[in-house]
């Protein structure tokens, strides 16, 4: 390798792992902020309620963020360029169109905030695609290498399929519970939504944080 090309490549990695740190940090920020300084004595119904609540510049910015970043990601094909450039639409789109306002509104959510129906739907689709190309990430892109592959590579490879399919097991389940009204009305004081996201952002900050050889890099 070039000399020059050091600083691209180490740059990179830092990418990549920034990408990873935000995707576990951010529901734990939403959740300790909106305790500590916005009177919620309880989690949210889901991550994306958080945007009624005091923590709706952080989870814009947040989202924003991370958009940016995966704009920004170039991988070894054309492939890998697509699919960081349709998370990044995702993902904007998730931010500036918020999901509907819970009912009843919560105490500590902000009941001036604009609520359009249309833009709780294309919120929920966003989500879903961005979730979707997160996998696709994990599953095809991640797992590409070299003909000798070393045993770290063959590891992480398959730590990037499970998270792969935990992303797609998690919009699986969110369809399936937003599909089945009753299965809403049962489960939904156990916050089922915001568990199964949660676990959909930690498998996509899992396997980004190995994409950057935080963990189990090459010897």
């Amino acid at each position: 390798m070039e000399q020059q090309e050091i600083p691209l490549v180490i740059s990179y990695l830092y990418l990549r792992r920034v990408i990873g740190i935000l995707g576990i940090l951010f529901p734990i920020i939403l959740v300790i902020g909106s305790m500590a300084a916005g009177g919620c004595r309880e989690i949210q119904t889901s991550i994306s309620d958080y945007y009624h609540t005091n923590m709706r510049d952080v989870f814009v910015g947040v989202m924003c963020v991370i958009a940016l970043f995966l704009f920004s990601y170039r991988g070894y094909s054309y492939q890998d360029n697509l699919a960081g450039n349709l998370a990044c639409i995702f993902a904007l789109c998730v931010a500036f169109f918020p999901t509907s306002a819970p009912e009843p509104l919560p105490p500590c959510n902000n009941p001036a905030v604009f609520h359009n129906p249309l833009t709780g739907k294309i919120h929920r689709v966003s989500a879903g695609l961005f979730f979707t190309v997160l996998a696709y990430f994990s599953l095809f892109l991640f797992t590409k290498g070299v003909s000798m592959p070393t045993p770290q590579k063959l590891l992480r490879n398959k730590i990037y399929r499970i998270c792969g399919f935990v992303i797609i097991g998690c919009v699986v389940l969110l369809i399936l519970y937003f599909s089945i009204p009753s299965l809403e009305l049962r489960l939904e004081k156990f916050k089922p939504v915001f568990w199964i996201k949660t676990m959909a952002l930690w498998a996509f900050g899992a396997s980004w944080l190995i994409k950057g050889q935080y963990l189990l890099r090459d010897r």
